[in-house]
């Protein structure tokens, strides 16, 4: 447990007398609610969260948002800008016993100098059930005040009573224009910090490579520009160190480049922004499958590559395109849930890096393919008829006659053997009389269903499509 005392002197992160010999990002973490980038929906001048937060009467909340989105930062400000003593947990390393620890000192505090509390918990999506409603009396009766953060949709992550006594604040990744700002900002910082001697330069092609490279988190942003400061430094250096005592002078003046060659050494391989445990992972399965739904090739490689880039498990990504080949591909294609079946058989026998490769054939085969989601609708229309008590009998002639004394009990009596009629067809009654005009499956004219459509229509007249 960590203990941030408040007001002016001191700094939440643990002394300013340090500030120096910390990293870059936090050097630079905001340290009013002005500062804070890219959460103006929430913290901009007039809004609810922002009057709360200065008027000291701050609500609990989980701050919820990707990495570098600023959930430590905005804690971290709330803790300056409030009067209340400032306890913080990450939820990996701490139990219940901490949070009893930090309740005691909490009561202490209201009892003794009548000094609220606001208890931070980061990734607090890690603590279990039990110890979310270990929270639960302590935020009711206004001991502490909780500020939680988590990368996770707290919807699926955290109980139904802790987010009843929550406001969940969603953060968004920033946005290209916020993340140059930070960029910018960083520049700035890196030259105060060094003294501005040589002064360093971003070109605006190595600006525009850190703002894509980062993906909307700051952090990431902040540590490739501050390596890429020290690795500009050293070049130049080392292009000055023989200068001339009459260039000497000049040099004086002479800036350290930042190119796009050094951002590109600066940022070697940074990781994609996905969670394989988390929301992000789920919406991004999402977005391959919404992908190859809308038979959008160029999508469907896109968000199957982050898939593998990121180290997602083959075998997840194989069950998805099982599942999509029937679901939206369906009888429009029906080689599609073979060739899907047997992508996922493939990636079991060869593993990566080469399912890659299996893996992009079916997805891009199953998004180029003509699409019907008629199985999936028929089967639920079935599903929901049952539901709601459709449990019907099966009618005589279709039921099991192939039992000793079944026929004595009418078993199978007038059943049509359809083999023995033209075109192996003939019409007669398969559903339960209740439902003797119901219609599940309903072809569509995509693809291949085209050809199943109009042998409905040859078989059961144009009254039956």
């Amino acid at each position: 447990m960590d203990l941030f005392r408040t007001g002016e002197g001191f700094d939440v992160a643990g002394g300013d007398e340090h500030r120096d010999s910390m990293p870059l990002a936090e050097r630079l973490r905001p340290k009013t609610l002005d500062e804070i980038v890219g959460a103006d929906h929430i913290l901009g001048k007039g809004r609810s969260l922002r009057i709360l937060i200065e008027a000291d009467r701050v609500p609990s909340m989980i701050l919820y948002g990707r990495p570098g989105t600023g959930k430590t930062t905005i804690a971290r400000v709330i803790a300056r800008v409030t009067k209340r003593r400032f306890y913080t947990l990450n939820a990996v390393m701490s139990g219940v016993a901490d949070i009893r620890k930090v309740v005691e000192q909490a009561q202490d505090d209201l009892r003794a100098r009548g000094q609220r509390s606001i208890l931070f918990i980061d990734e607090i999506h890690r603590f279990n059930k039990a110890q979310q409603d270990a929270l639960l009396p302590y935020i009711e009766n206004g001991v502490v005040t909780l500020i939680g953060a988590t990368t996770e949709n707290p919807m699926f992550s955290l109980n139904g009573p802790l987010l009843s006594r929550t406001r969940i604040v969603e953060l968004n990744p920033l946005t290209e224009d916020e993340i140059e700002l930070i960029i910018k900002r960083g520049l700035d910082e890196e030259n105060r910090h060094w003294g501005g001697r040589p002064k360093i330069a971003i070109e605006p092609e190595a600006l525009n490579h850190i703002v894509r490279t980062a993906g909307g988190d700051a952090r990431i942003a902040l540590n490739i520009l501050e390596t890429a400061c020290y690795l500009a430094r050293h070049r130049f250096d080392a292009e000055t160190s023989s200068a001339s005592a009459a260039d000497s002078a000049n040099l004086q003046e002479a800036e350290a480049v930042i190119d796009v060659g050094i951002v590109e050494d600066a940022c070697g391989k940074t990781a994609a922004s996905y969670d394989r445990s988390g929301d992000n992972h789920y919406d991004i399965a999402s977005a391959l499958i919404k992908s190859i739904r809308g038979s959008d090739p160029q999508a469907t490689v896109y968000w199957l590559g982050r898939m593998i880039y990121a180290g997602e498990d083959p075998r997840f990504i194989a069950r998805r395109l099982v599942i999509s080949a029937s679901e939206d591909v369906g009888l429009a294609n029906p080689t599609a849930l073979l060739v899907a079946e047997a992508a996922a058989q493939a990636v079991e026998r060869v593993g990566m890096p080469e399912a890659r490769i299996i893996l992009a054939h079916a997805a891009l085969f199953l998004a180029t393919s003509a699409k019907s989601n008629s199985a999936y609708l028929a089967i639920d229309r079935a599903l929901k008829v049952i539901e709601e008590g459709g449990n019907y009998l099966v009618p005589n002639h279709l039921r099991d006659a192939s039992y000793k004394g079944a026929a004595r009990l009418g078993r199978g009596k007038g059943y049509k053997y359809p083999h023995d009629y033209p075109d192996h067809f003939v019409k007669q009654q398969y559903l339960p009389d209740e439902l003797v005009d119901a219609q599940f499956y309903i072809p569509s004219n995509q693809g291949y269903e085209q050809r199943v459509s109009e042998r409905m229509r040859r078989l059961y007249g144009d009254g039956e499509d």
